[in-house]
């Protein structure tokens, strides 16, 4: 039987590749169903080409252009629209396996309802873990759901480890994940106060979108996916480590008890961690170009600078504060990407306002999806008072 698979987030990067890795493999896979926040013509093309039978916008507006533009296709897909349309479409019965690729707090409800679903879960969305801590891995073993880390740290980390994750706490000295170190990796930490949002979203490596293109600037998003790490793979966080390798080759590594080292190497692609979550424990075909080692340049490895990336320390420093302070983490810098992007405060006001945030919120612990979005509300109120105090 073919796969049936919902993609949440199909027109951003994690979407349009998994769209064209499932497009590889006719025999093997069916979209049921696909969402996007605005962009309408993508959209429209992609269910001219996948043919799902739900598509969902984020808005009304959004939906009914959508909508007519289908119907004056000849397009039988349903159109839906809001957060619980997201939801239904994330926990239907007919899914098989859902892509989780919404960026931001936005992609945790409709992660939450996969997992208690009980579906083949594939995250690409970090808030998922950082936002939802313990509550969403909760729902993952109640709900009887497989989480598969489709991140290319993660991924990495994940196949470099045993298949039974019941060896892991056993065999687990230390996890490495790295990190190109992001358009800033040798820039003099005085002159990042005059970064501009365009410098910021000029990643050496890949075309990414903006908010998380300045995390990589930053290295929030590494940050992030160190939280990410604590709760998928069931290490302390003292056991992850952040190692800047500008060549992204080794996507991530696990060091073992015994001193041996397990790498994953690839071409810098996403198809590679996609496919693999794809089709776990088998592989399948990525269409992503194969490395060629007789032509590769060295490759180096370089210990972050906590000076030059101040939003990198406090991952750990979130993990060590009450349950509930990731949240409040992941929705300040939300709030202070926005207002740089908006030329609102600087570049290196990013981290001030995410200090002055955890320093103002502190959260009591949560146990269900409200309390969460309440924690995420309270820290996002703060951000922005953060922003305002703050000047260019």
């Amino acid at each position: 039987m073919k796969q049936r698979l919902t993609i949440l987030g199909s027109t951003g990067s994690v979407g349009s590749n998994t769209l064209d890795v499932v497009a590889r493999h006719p025999e093997r896979f069916e979209i049921f169903a696909l969402s996007a926040n605005t962009q309408v013509e993508l959209l429209l093309q992609q269910c001219a080409q996948f043919r799902p039978r739900y598509a969902v916008m984020a808005s009304p507006a959004h939906a009914r252009d959508l909508a007519q533009k289908l119907e004056s296709n000849g397009l039988q897909t349903q159109v839906l629209f809001a957060q619980d349309a997201l939801e239904t479409i994330a926990s239907h019965e007919n899914v098989d396996s859902v892509m989780a690729s919404i960026v931001g707090a936005a992609g945790l409800a409709p992660c939450l309802a996969a997992a208690r679903a009980g579906k083949r879960l594939l995250l690409a969305n970090k808030e998922a873990l950082v936002v939802g801590g313990e509550v969403f891995m909760a729902a993952v073993r109640d709900g009887g759901a497989l989480l598969l880390p489709i991140d290319s740290e993660h991924s990495a980390v994940f196949q470099s480890l045993p298949e039974d994750p019941a060896v892991w706490p056993r065999r687990i000295e230390k996890i490495m994940l790295t990190s190109s170190g992001g358009p800033f990796r040798t820039r003099d930490p005085a002159s990042l106060r005059d970064v501009t949002p365009e410098e910021a979203c000029a990643h050496p490596n890949f075309a990414m979108g903006r908010k998380i293109s300045v995390d990589s600037a930053t290295m929030m998003n590494k940050a992030l996916e160190v939280i990410e790490a604590k709760y998928l793979f069931g290490v302390a966080p003292a056991q992850i480590e952040v190692v800047i390798h500008p060549q992204q080759i080794i996507h991530s590594m696990v060091q073992f008890h015994d001193a041996s080292v397990m790498a994953q190497l690839g071409t810098p692609d996403m198809r590679v961690p996609i496919a693999y979550g794809l089709s776990w424990p088998e592989r399948i075909e990525s269409g992503t170009p194969r490395l060629d080692f007789a032509r590769m340049a060295a490759m180096t490895f370089e210990v972050p600078d906590f000076v030059r990336f101040p939003c990198l320390k406090l991952a750990w420093d979130s993990l060590q504060a009450p349950s509930g302070t990731c949240a409040v983490l992941n929705a300040a810098n939300e709030v202070a990407v926005a207002a740089f992007l908006d030329r609102r405060i600087r570049f290196d006001q990013i981290h001030h306002v995410n200090l002055a945030t955890l320093e103002a919120v502190r959260p009591s612990k949560p146990g269900t999806l409200e309390d969460l979005l309440a924690i995420d509300a309270s820290a996002r109120a703060a951000a922005e008072q953060a922003v305002g105090r703050a000047r260019m």
